[in-house]
């Protein structure tokens, strides 16, 4: 049946989105093939780096309404060998 008045986009296009978001790519809405998506927060200057906390994001077609939202995350420590479990196997 569906939620009324609900406007989100659904699993596979949410995920395509916040994916083109993260690699800093244009965003066009995959629901109605606009480049009319508005970020909030919008991205501060043009450095690739993470905010160092933790934050909302949420996406929003201006021509549909639909919308998207994720967690950005901070910036994380480096990795090293020891922590990846698949290097353990090998």
């Amino acid at each position: 049946m569906g939620r009324r008045g609900v406007k989100e986009y659904r699993a596979p296009e949410a995920l395509a989105l916040i994916a083109a978001d993260r690699e800093h790519v244009p965003l066009v809405c995959p629901s109605c093939e606009t480049r009319s998506i508005v970020r909030a927060p919008r991205r501060r200057g043009g450095i690739k780096l993470g905010p160092l906390a933790p934050e909302r994001v949420t996406l929003t077609c201006q021509g549909c309404g639909r919308h998207a939202s994720y967690i950005e995350r901070g910036r994380e420590p480096p990795r090293d060998e020891t922590m990846d479990p698949h290097a353990a196997r090998a």
